[in-house]
């Protein structure tokens, strides 16, 4: 549910341009629901993730009261987002395989 949720509020109430590009990619509440990791994918370089990190950063707050308004629970986790490189890798993987494909019908 408080995967649904952000995902929600970062595509319809987060303004700010520099989480544009960002999707959520699964989300881990510990628990006694004190905290919650936010795995998000992130595309393009290594400045606009950081960008996208620093936009997820300062609209923080702001997610965790939407949480804390729509989801009936006694504590409402801390949220701490870290980006998720696992769309990254199977890319950078699909990519040396089609090289070695490309490699073996060349020979």
């Amino acid at each position: 549910m408080v995967q649904q949720l952000l995902a929600q509020a970062l595509t319809t109430r987060i303004k700010d341009p520099r989480v544009g590009f960002v999707t959520l990619t699964g989300v881990t509440v510990t628990s006694d629901l004190s905290h919650a990791t936010v795995r998000v994918s992130v595309m393009g370089t290594d400045e606009e993730q950081a960008e996208a990190m620093a936009g997820l950063e300062h609209a923080r707050g702001f997610l965790r009261s939407l949480l804390a308004r729509a989801v009936d629970l006694r504590i409402t986790p801390e949220l701490h987002f870290v980006i998720d490189r696992g769309l990254e890798h199977a890319s950078r993987i699909d990519a040396l395989l089609a090289d070695i494909k490309r490699a073996e019908s060349e020979s």
